[in-house]
């Protein structure tokens, strides 16, 4: 009798066979296909990586501020200077900023110094043989046996992240042979070892996924106190002209300011609100008052929205809930979200490429809500919402679009600020309500 450990091998064993003749039927050459079969070897721990993605779980603010630092920002605006005969030539031929693709750049591999070292083929099998998203996975594991076939990477120094992303940009294999251009000129693509090649195979990327040449991806807003919080939704789009109507302003700030000092101002607030109520006990419940003081405080230095077409469309979103800061997103940030499906992540791109041509700092999110509720509490919360009856689908470990609107829905039947923000307060909240509402019966 097998153990589990080599009943599993013998499994992905056959899968790799099976996976031999699809490749072999996709076109791609036996020698190829045999070499490649022979190298994967299934790595376990991928699948653990793939359960845990910061992107979609971390507050943001402490996403942002982990990968936005002031070594970062002075780096990019180095590095602007020093490709920037090279990016002029990319941002008139494709129109995307060179200040967006060196951010891209930044926050993808800390400008090339860190492309990943997980083999990309063994990580791309896993994730297909045993991923929530195999499906996917096994085309992108195929895309990239296809580029070894073409002879644009070799077998063994193909590295990079544990989701199969590798060079410079962190492109998936289908990326790469959508997007991927020459951009040095040499007749070959190599968007590991060559800057240029991954500069333009960026550029063209961005350009061919809906990039506007010349309008902004995002920035940052203040809302007015009678704002309706369900109307924040990235996918809830409204005319600018609309949101100006409503109160919305856009937050302005004093550039070149270090991103950190937001630290030391929660800090101090968080020390404030400590001397102010001592041991005091109060009935009043802890979302109500920090409604009340935010309400109460003296709002941030604002002004009005002054962009090119007030007709143009643009959602806003609350990333940390309705406590953190507010941002007015427009089509480029949609451009920025295809690169990756996570709201940190493109928010970070924009405000580092922000940062790095000057702008200011992130002013907004004082009162943000810290720490974030693992996987196996999120699933524990989708499952509780279903159970209510608001649907938030099968329970997957992640805040997605659904989870989202059963959360909002929930909030607007108890008249709590509903901004569909899968909170810890949120969830321990809800679970305290249901533990009393099983007690009373």
């Amino acid at each position: 009798m097998f153990s589990n450990s080599a009943l599993a091998k013998e499994d992905f064993n056959t899968w790799l066979n099976a996976l031999k003749q699809e490749a072999l039927g996709a076109g791609i050459s036996e020698k190829t296909t045999t070499d490649i079969v022979n190298h994967i070897e299934f790595l376990p721990n991928i699948i653990r990586l793939d359960l845990t993605q910061p992107e979609f779980i971390s507050p943001f603010l402490e996403y942002y501020q982990k990968r936005v630092d002031a070594r970062k920002i002075a780096r990019g605006r180095e590095l602007l200077i020093e490709h920037a005969l090279f990016l002029n030539q990319i941002e008139v031929q494709y129109g995307v900023p060179k200040s967006i693709l060196i951010a891209f750049w930044g926050m993808e591999t800390n400008y090339g110094n860190y492309q990943g070292n997980i083999d990309t083929l063994s990580a791309l099998a896993t994730l297909a043989y045993e991923g929530r998203r195999a499906g996917f996975f096994r085309n992108q594991l195929l895309d990239a046996m296809h580029i070894v076939d073409a002879g644009y990477a070799d077998i063994e120094q193909l590295h990079g992240s544990w989701a199969g992303a590798f060079g410079n940009m962190q492109f998936m294999p289908s990326t790469f042979m959508m997007f991927a251009v020459d951009g040095d000129g040499d007749d070959r693509i190599d968007i590991v070892n060559s800057t240029d090649d991954a500069f333009a195979s960026a550029a063209n990327y961005l350009s061919q996924v809906g990039w506007r040449k010349g309008e902004p991806v995002m920035i940052e807003v203040q809302l007015p106190a009678n704002f309706e919080w369900e109307n924040a939704q990235y996918t809830l789009r409204k005319p600018i002209s609309e949101w100006v109507q409503l109160g919305v302003t856009a937050v302005r700030g004093r550039a070149d300011v270090t991103d950190n000092s937001l630290d030391k101002t929660r800090t101090s607030i968080k020390k404030s609100k400590v001397k102010k109520t001592g041991a005091k006990k109060t009935k009043r419940s802890s979302v109500q008052v920090t409604y009340n003081m935010i309400k109460t405080t003296t709002p941030l230095t604002t002004t009005p929205i002054r962009l090119p077409d007030m007709n143009a469309q643009a959602a806003i979103i609350l990333p940390q809930g309705w406590r953190g800061p507010a941002f007015m997103v427009f089509d480029n940030f949609d451009a920025v979200m295809d690169w990756n499906r996570s709201i940190n992540y493109a928010l970070s791109v924009a405000q580092l490429a922000k940062r790095i041509n000057g702008k200011p700092q992130i002013l907004g999110g004082q009162f943000a809500e810290v720490g974030a509720l693992s996987s196996e509490q999120l699933f524990d919360l989708q499952a509780i919402l279903n159970a209510q009856g608001f649907d938030a689908g099968e329970p997957d470990g992640f805040p997605g679009k659904q989870t989202q609107a059963a959360i909002r829905a929930y909030q607007l039947s108890q008249q709590l600020p509903a901004d569909g923000y899968a909170s810890p307060d949120f969830y321990n909240n809800l679970k305290r309500t249901i533990s009393a509402l099983k007690t009373s019966q």
